[in-house]
């Protein structure tokens, strides 16, 4: 059997979301579901991006807003009342600093020549070059 390399990934969440999964050490995505948490494995890498401050909002921020490592293959729910149940993933986060994307459009493979270049980030998780990832963590002074 031969090992799993590992991934990098982009998820998208408002800067509000994101700051409370930094605190409490968790990543969640698309509204909580777990099908996209369970395409991440321990030691994969995870960027967010985060469009505005808080869900819904004009706020616009459009920066990439964490980064973190994926602690282990554990996706588990939680209970946070209402009714609402979302799936997490532990990360190890990294101190790094919040950046606009804006200055990286023109040098990251996924938004390069794109003039609509936020319309994947719909899907809330997707997969990133291992040069995108690594370029994102290095601007957000990750490494």
């Amino acid at each position: 059997m031969t090992e799993r390399r590992q991934k990098y990934w982009l998820a998208i969440a408002s800067a509000d979301h994101v700051q409370r999964g930094r605190a409490e050490g968790f990543m969640q995505v698309c509204h909580g579901k777990s099908a996209p948490l369970r395409r991440l494995k321990q030691g994969d890498g995870v960027i967010y991006y985060s469009p505005a401050i808080t869900m819904g909002g004009r706020d616009k921020l459009q920066s990439f807003t964490a980064q973190g490592v994926i602690s282990n293959d554990a996706v588990y729910q939680v209970d946070m009342g209402q009714g609402f149940l979302p799936y997490r993933r532990d990360v190890q986060w990294n101190d790094t600093m919040i950046i606009p994307i804006r200055p990286l459009l023109d040098r990251l493979e996924l938004t390069r020549g794109k003039s609509n270049w936020a319309y994947p980030f719909r899907f809330g998780l997707l997969e990133l070059s291992e040069h995108d990832f690594k370029l994102i963590a290095e601007a957000m002074a990750a490494f």
